[in-house]
């Protein structure tokens, strides 16, 4: 998957640095570099400080050097966009001494139209696991009456009661399934989680972001009144992926979830063969529907990624066929309008073939966006992580996954 960072080195001239400290110490710094701020930007009003405008707090939590780049360049970014208060934990951090180290690195914003934001990124370097740590230091830091975003790179530790309790102080957890150590395992753990988080928190996945492109060609093609039928007569699903083991199927598994719980599928029975094929039966009513993945090798595709997705069914007697493909060949035989790009790359495209009946097929060609961290963070905090469609599709994507 795209990453926003490519290098990223710690300020040199933090606004503040403390060893083997406590969260009271990083606390006092804060609030002295939050009072110096305001005063500076007061000037001779400096009776009448202007509040501190804060939306959110967006805490990443990391498990490596590259990860914390990640994390780092990621919050600070939707930080100078958006008026954040931004904190990296550093997990199993190899501390010289003590069990605290932490940086407060800060850049001033000055809207045309509104008064001065200072940015505060805060980093903190623990040791030991995330989850033993993150109650104690985290709270303290909060913001009160906005809500709290727990970035968690790398695989969460599922399950752990030190972390569903910590977690209590969130509004939201959000994960990128791609990068799960035990992909199968730690996704059929994050379904759970939907029962046992309490009531106020939000799950979220940066892999529901990818899909959106997929969601949206599907969805499009049957938001047309005179194809609303088709619906009722999907017969089978193709879906092509990268990758053979079960851990690949997660997104193929994911945007099948969403269909069948989008449309009332009941999963009666799944098996997989050798090579990655998985061949599954919904029905509804007296219809039964056909899912068929398969693993194909395809070129600039990560391990698990979609590269072909296809529905087809017969509704009043007018066959249908869509067929969405990323990272298209060349068209055999049959011009197709490319985006102008270097290389004629179409590593970043969606092709749409559609067939109607008789008629002759349609095509349409869409260029996608960035999938950098930034992008799709900002597209899961701007929706809300409390998305009902997303775990509906979860929870059948959970229960189709435990068939193989």
């Amino acid at each position: 998957m795209a990453s926003a960072v490519t290098a990223l080195q710690r300020d040199v001239n933090p606004m503040w640095h403390g060893e083997d400290v406590t969260i009271a110490d990083v606390l006092t710094a804060l609030d002295d570099i939050r009072l110096k701020f305001a005063r500076a930007e007061a000037g001779d009003d400096a009776e009448h400080l202007h509040p501190r405008s804060c939306v959110m707090t967006l805490i990443g939590i990391a498990p490596d050097d590259q990860q914390e780049k990640v994390a780092s360049l990621a919050t600070q970014a939707i930080g100078m966009e958006h008026p954040a208060q931004a904190i990296v934990l550093r997990e199993e951090a190899p501390l010289a001494g003590g069990r605290l180290e932490a940086w407060i690195t800060t850049d001033v914003r000055r809207p045309e139209v509104a008064c001065a934001v200072q940015c505060e990124l805060i980093t903190l370097h623990v040791k030991g696991p995330a989850e033993e740590h993150l109650g104690p230091l985290l709270d303290p830091l909060l913001v009160s009456g906005v809500p709290t975003y727990l970035w968690w790179l790398g695989t969460p530790p599922f399950g752990r009661r030190e972390l569903l309790d910590a977690l209590r102080i969130c509004d939201g957890l959000v994960v990128d399934s791609a990068e799960f150590e035990k992909p199968y395992q730690s996704f059929q753990q994050m379904s759970g989680m939907l029962k046992l988080v309490h009531h106020r928190l939000g799950l979220a996945d940066l892999q529901w972001s990818r899909l959106r492109p997929w969601r949206e060609m599907i969805a499009q093609f049957f938001s047309p009144v005179d194809r609303r039928p088709f619906l009722e007569g999907i017969s089978e699903v193709g879906i092509d992926y990268s990758g053979e083991g079960r851990g690949n199927r997660i997104v193929a598994s994911l945007l099948t979830g969403w269909m069948a719980s989008a449309l009332g599928w009941r999963l009666r029975r799944a098996t997989a063969g050798t090579g990655g094929v998985v061949v599954a039966h919904y029905e509804r009513g007296d219809r039964t529907v056909e899912v068929e993945f398969r693993s194909v090798p395809k070129d600039g595709l990560v391990a698990g990624e979609l590269s072909s997705v296809r529905v087809a069914g017969v509704s009043r007697g007018t066959t249908f066929r869509l067929g969405v493909h990323h990272n298209p060949e060349r068209a055999r035989g049959r011009d197709i309008d490319f985006p102008e790009r270097r290389g004629h790359d179409t590593a970043r495209v969606l092709l749409t073939i559609i067939e109607i009946g008789d008629g002759e097929p349609l095509r349409h060609v869409q260029q996608l966006e960035s999938e950098d961290e930034v992008t799709l963070l900002l597209d899961l905090l701007s929706t809300g992580t409390h998305d009902e469609v997303f775990n509906r599709s979860v929870a059948a994507a959970a229960a189709l996954m435990q068939q193989f």
